[in-house]
Parts: C-alpha cells; sequence; structure tokens
C-alpha cells in the first residue's frame, strides 16, 4: 500500500498568528508553535502532491517545507484565506510543463474567476497561472489509486467541503455537521477539525464543540486546526486536553495507514 504522509502547512486562522498590531502572550509569544500561518494541508501519496486551500501563505509554505511538484489543488471553499495564493501555482506550472489541476464546487470556480479574472480571460499573456478546472460536488474523487471522500459541513450559510481519506478525514472552516455527513465520518481514526477559540463562535467550532465532535467520532487521535490568538497559548492550552487530542501546529507531520 502507498504510503500517505499529510503535512500541516498552516494552522492559523484568517488573520494568522501573530495578528498585526496585536501585543498579547500568544502573538508575542517566542514559542515557534504559537508562529501559525493560514490553514492549509498537504497530501503526499507516494511521491505525488496535492495541496488542499492556497492561502495568502502559500508561497512560504511551498518553501518551507521545500515541496518541489505539486500535481493537484482541492478548494474547501472560496474564502480569501483559503485561496488567495493561488497565484503562486504558475511556479510549479513551470517546472511540470503543463496546467495545474484545480478541483472545486462551482461556486469555488465562481469566486476563483473573480478573484484571478485575469488567469481566466483567455490571453495568452505570459506568465499568468495555468489552471485546468475540475468540478466535483458529492463524487469521490481518485489521486494516484487513492479515493478522496468530499463531506459537506457548514461555515455559518457558506457551504465548505470538507475531505476523508483513508482513516483520515479533515474538517476546516465548520461550525455544523449534518447526520449524514457524520456517518461519511464514521469509522475515521486520525481526525482533523477547526478549534478557534475558547468562546463560541458563529461560524467556527469553539474548542468546547470540536471536543464535543471528537468524543461523538471517537478518532483514535483528533488534531486542532485554524486556531486564532484567543484559544491562547499552545503548550497552556495543551495540558488541559485529552490525551489523544493535539493542536496542530505548522509543519507537523503525520503518517496515514
Amino acid at each position: 500500500m502507498t504510503k500517505i504522509k499529510a503535512t500541516f502547512l498552516g494552522t492559523g486562522t484568517s488573520q494568522g498568528i501573530p495578528v498585526i498590531a496585536c501585543p498579547c502572550q500568544v502573538c508575542t509569544s517566542n514559542n515557534p508553535k504559537d508562529d501559525r500561518t493560514r490553514t492549509s494541508l498537504l497530501f503526499s501519496i507516494g511521491d505525488k502532491n496535492i495541496v488542499i486551500d492556497t492561502g495568502p501563505d502559500f508561497r512560504q509554505q511551498m518553501l518551507r517545507e521545500k515541496v518541489m511538484n505539486l500535481d493537484a489543488v482541492l478548494f474547501t471553499h472560496a474564502h480569501k484565506d483559503h485561496v488567495a495564493g493561488m497565484d503562486d501555482i504558475r511556479a510549479f506550472n513551470y517546472v511540470s510543463k503543463s496546467a495545474m489541476e484545480i478541483y472545486a464546487t462551482t461556486d469555488v470556480q465562481d469566486a476563483l474567476k473573480r478573484e484571478f479574472a485575469y488567469v481566466f480571460s483567455g490571453s495568452s499573456y505570459p506568465g499568468i497561472p495555468e489552471v485546468r478546472l475540475n468540478t466535483f460536488d458529492q463524487e469521490r474523487l481518485h489521486f494516484f489509486g487513492e479515493e478522496i471522500i468530499p463531506i459537506d459541513v457548514m461555515h455559518y450559510k457558506l457551504p465548505v467541503k470538507a475531505f476523508r481519506i483513508r482513516n483520515f478525514s479533515y474538517i476546516t472552516d465548520a461550525n455544523f455537521i449534518s447526520e449524514e455527513s457524520f456517518k461519511k465520518l464514521e469509522g475515521t481514526e486520525i481526525l482533523v477539525i477547526n478549534a478557534l477559540r475558547i468562546e463560541p463562535h458563529i461560524s467556527h467550532f469553539s474548542l468546547h464543540e470540536a471536543l464535543e465532535i471528537i468524543q461523538r467520532i471517537q478518532p483514535k487521535k483528533a488534531y486542532l486546526t485554524h486556531i486564532s490568538h484567543l484559544l491562547g497559548l499552545h503548550d497552556e492550552v495543551s495540558k488541559r486536553l485529552p490525551a489523544h487530542v493535539e493542536i496542530a501546529f505548522d509543519g507537523l507531520q503525520i503518517d496515514i495507514a
């Protein structure tokens, strides 16, 4: 069976950490685990790479992790902190001499066409990203002999795609999971879920809510992501978590069975 590795490219909320002009103890922490770029994940299937979301820190993340090839991009939704870095895929166009395979719902594709109108204008202007759009919604996706299952979650009133590959499920930017989607999460052994802060939030799970979801799904291991400075210091919050729950950090790598 092909080895799959997941790398947390970014684990921060839309502002990242440190937040501009914020003097709080998290934003001024010397612990590198408190320094968070915008949320994104890398799947490495053998020597093939798939990125989930290209946020504003995409270039920095690719350089930090020394990613030399990228084969596809999957988008969860169209918010700026998840799509803003798409222009930088052109470096991979140059390396591969081919267009980047982009997988997105029709709503996300419409947003990409607005945000990056120059990419989709039909002109052959040199140096612009080359992309090939692939539409998906409920259907299972297949990459390099592996199946990725899209799972619907809600980010307040905005539909967002979570993804499952083997026993690994990834949920970001959510505050509601339907019963139908919970069924698709059954048997998850490694769960990644957003936990924005301690206090409730209108469009994200709080820490307490994320822990309730973890308790329901019963994974062997869970990781918290899409974290704001309002959650608290990485090391301090970690002490209060169940033994099988960890706060993810930028650069963390885990193997998927």
